[in-house]
């Protein structure tokens, strides 16, 4: 797993999403000494269950908890057991107080998973993943296991090289993780990528944003890590192995002393298969990574606490050849880096307020370099950017209302520089300078205010707030977004209505965007044209449906649509390879989200899912590059296409079956209706470029690439299970049809990708 970004990992509960609180437990007996017990929490709606044993004294905190219902349960033995419901709904500590009583006879207590099945207040469209479905995960290729993950879920696309796109945005998606927002491009070809070893759990929205957030919302992805601090030693260690030389390590320890935390993590990976190649052959695909982080943490009191974690990752790989390129004896390989420090303070200033303030410094550096034989261009490419971020909030709890104000700013350096050797001139157009070079600097400035007010009033819940942004790199911009989001719940009927509206103002992409916006490429051609890219101005609605049936099930139904002017894309820059951000007037996207989830019905656990999207895309082009006649012609045009992520239908489902407390098996499948194709070439051409099969996974009469299927099995047996220490093996098998499958073929904003073929993986586990 190059690069995984375990810097996180030990990171503990300080260092939490936005919607979370905190459990602050004390039990006692009878006569109100405390008392070492027990501890079961669940939240089925959630995907939270936790199984804790209090302190000597009986206290116990439990942190972060996603907002929603829990079921707890307090036992030891000689007392009767105790178990109630507890409504989460505040950032403010909970504190709760169980006596337990004697029991002269054992006591019994009989859990219904569908009491939290059902979140009666949420007001977004939020799916969650929590650590048992991380664990059970497939098996990824390196760099990737999260957003498979994440593409599990409705409403996401995962496209080439592990690009995520949620309801047709490209390149909008927003990692927060642990509290801090990462909005630059976070695919394996770009930056170190994330892993989902040590992550305890997800939440992954696409509409009724909280106002906190902002500058990229096609899609938010909140992490949070495997945080509860435990006193002592105590960690885990894993390897994996599978097809295409794929061979992975990690290890993690942490030391726990009463109010003080010590962690250190590493890992080491490498594959043959890194990025999604354009042929068969999968030629000049190998790829490595390696990271290590420190952790510390310190509580200093019950109002006060810090968390600093330092990380360092870095991935290296070749680009994978097509079959000319490979004849040809192209190399080029890129590489990046990435360096950050991460800080949270938190500070109870009293029963109903809480201020809390995070910071981050980072830097990344991506490199692209091209051998003389590098056809039919030889690029080569440094680029990079710091950056200092500072958050700050105050969260107030009045009768009905969770108040929350803060600000954020990002304070950044981009750099670039780039050139350029061609190498076949027959292929360019004759005016085309043989050779380029470029290299520039600026600033990147974002600053932002926002107000939110969260309300709880009998069956209504009302989340609603208002952001200001600012905004100076290329263009100076702001923009002040309403957001709303409501629920209304049915208890007796098991319903959840709920309904949200979002003003989006989304900065355009970084990468390459100084230069796409450079003087300096007018002489690529006699026809250039550059558009400053502003950023996207979106309208998002949505409304859905949640029901619980049979206490067994919940099914969800979303309807949504977006509206958003200055609609971001990306083009490539020649024949470089080299990316760069462009937009377009207007893109229309709607569509049907529905998802069916079994949590557990005997031995059985599982899900289905299907997404109906539409978008449409309206010229002319409003930034970005142009060049030649054709790019120019964009600037009058006003035709309507197919956005380069229309997929009109996609399905997901997983069942999994539990043939002992210690073994499951599970079976997946997935299937993809296709996405747009612009090609006006030649067959033949495209037939020596690619190879016959993968042209013909493509009906060029649609403008579509063929649908593409799989199928996956898993299963796992845990060999040792004690109290402190867990040993598991899990098998997968991915396309076990070994089907063909096309993600994107050549066109004008994406070149060729083929999805797996069948791929075998083993991971062992180990926790002590």
């Amino acid at each position: 797993m190059p690069a995984l970004v375990l810097w996180w990992f030990l990171a503990s509960a300080q260092f939490a999403q936005s919607a979370t609180g905190e459990l602050r437990l004390t039990v006692t007996d009878a006569g109100g000494l405390g008392l070492q017990s027990h501890v079961t929490l669940i939240s089925t709606a959630s995907q939270f269950a936790q199984t804790r044993e209090t302190a000597v004294d009986g206290a116990l905190v439990a942190r972060p908890l996603p907002f929603g219902r829990y079921r707890l349960t307090v036992s030891r033995d000689g007392f009767a057991p105790f178990t109630t419901l507890l409504d989460v709904e505040s950032a403010l500590p909970l504190n709760f107080r169980v006596t337990l009583t004697i029991a002269p006879v054992q006591a019994e207590v009989t859990v219904n998973p569908g009491e939290t099945l059902l979140d009666l207040r949420q007001t977004s469209s939020t799916n969650r993943v929590g650590p048992e479905s991380l664990q059970r995960r497939l098996s990824a290729l390196p760099g990737r296991a999260l957003s498979d993950v994440v593409n599990t879920q409705p409403g996401w696309l995962l496209e080439a090289n592990g690009i995520l796109h949620p309801r047709g945005s490209e390149y909008q998606v927003q990692y927060v993780i642990d509290g801090l927002p990462l909005t630059d491009n976070r695919s394996p070809t770009f930056a170190p990528g994330f892993d989902a070893d040590d992550v305890h759990a997800m939440s992954i929205v696409t509409g009724g944003y909280p106002a906190e957030y902002g500058r990229k919302l096609g899609g938010v992805i909140e992490v949070v890590t495997a945080g509860q601090a435990r006193q002592g030693l105590h960690g885990a260690a894993g390897t994996s192995i599978g097809s295409f030389g794929t061979a992975t390590g990690f290890t993690s320890t942490q030391f726990g002393w009463k109010h003080t935390t010590l962690g250190v993590s590493g890992n080491l990976a490498r594959t043959d298969r890194y990025l999604d190649p354009p042929v068969e052959e999968n030629f000049t695909n190998h790829g490595t990574g390696s990271n290590v982080a420190a952790v510390f943490e310190r509580e200093f009191s019950a109002a006060d606490r810090l968390g600093v974690v330092l990380r360092h990752g870095e991935t290296r790989f070749l680009v994978p050849n097509e079959l000319i390129q490979e004849g040809a004896g192209q190399r080029q390989e890129r590489s990046s880096e990435e360096t950050a420090l991460q800080l949270s303070y938190q500070h109870v200033l009293s029963t109903n307020v809480l201020a809390d303030v995070r910071g981050m410094a980072r830097t990344l550096g991506a490199r692209l370099s091209s051998n003389a034989l590098s056809t039919p261009i030889a690029a080569q490419q440094d680029r990079g950017f710091r950056e200092g971020y500072a958050r700050g909030t105050v969260t107030a709890h009045a009768g009905a209302h969770e108040w929350k104000a803060g600000f954020d700013a990002s304070f950044g350096s981009i750099r670039e520089a780039f050139s350029y050797q061609l190498t076949d001139p027959s292929l360019f157009e004759p005016s085309t300078p043989p050779t380029f070079s470029f290299a520039d600097r600026a600033p990147n400035r974002e600053q932002a205010l926002f107000l939110q007010d969260r309300v709880a009033l009998g069956s209504w819940t009302i989340n609603a707030g208002v952001r200001w942004d600012h905004y100076t790199l290329v263009v100076t911009d702001s923009a002040v977004s309403p957001r709303v989001a409501v629920a209304w719940s049915w208890p007796a009927a098991d319903l959840v209505f709920r309904a949200s509206y979002d003003r989006a103002f989304q900065t355009p992409a970084i990468e390459n965007l100084l230069l796409a916006s450079s003087p300096k490429l007018d002489v690529v051609n006699e026809s250039v044209i550059r558009l400053p890219v502003p950023p996207s101005l979106g309208h998002f609605f949505e409304a859905g449906v949640s029901k619980r049936l049979l206490s067994l099930l919940r099914v969800d139904v979303t309807q949504f649509t977006r509206t958003v002017e200055n609609f971001a894309d990306d083009d490539v820059l020649l024949n470089t390879g080299v990316s760069f951000p462009m937009s377009f007037q207007r893109a229309d996207i709607h569509g049907t989200e529905i998802k069916v989830e079994v949590p557990r019905w005997r031995a059985l656990s599982g899900f289905a899912s299907y997404a109906y999207m539409v978008g449409t895309g309206t010229l002319p082009m409003t930034g970005g590059l142009l060049v030649g006649d054709d790019e120019r012609s964009a600037l009058s045009a006003t035709d309507r296409f197919p956005i380069s992520q229309d997929q009109r239908h996609t399905m997901r489902a997983r069942v999994s079956y539990e043939l002992s407390p210690r073994a499951w098996v599970a079976v997946a499948g997935s299937y993809g209706s296709g996405l747009p194709v612009e090609f006006a070439g030649d067959r033949d051409a495209a037939i020596q470029q690619y190879g016959e099969r993968i042209v013909d996974r493509v009906d060029f009469e649609a403008g579509r690439v063929r649908p593409s299927a799989s199928i996956d099995a898993s299963g796992s047996v845990t060999i040792l299970r004690t109290d402190r220490q867990r040993f598991r093996i899990q098998a997968d098998v991915m396309n076990i049809t070994n089907r063909l499958n096309a993600i994107n073929f050549a066109g004008l904003f994406s070149g060729t990708a083929l999805g797996v073929p069948r791929t075998v993986g083993v991971r062992l586990q180990l926790e002590f």
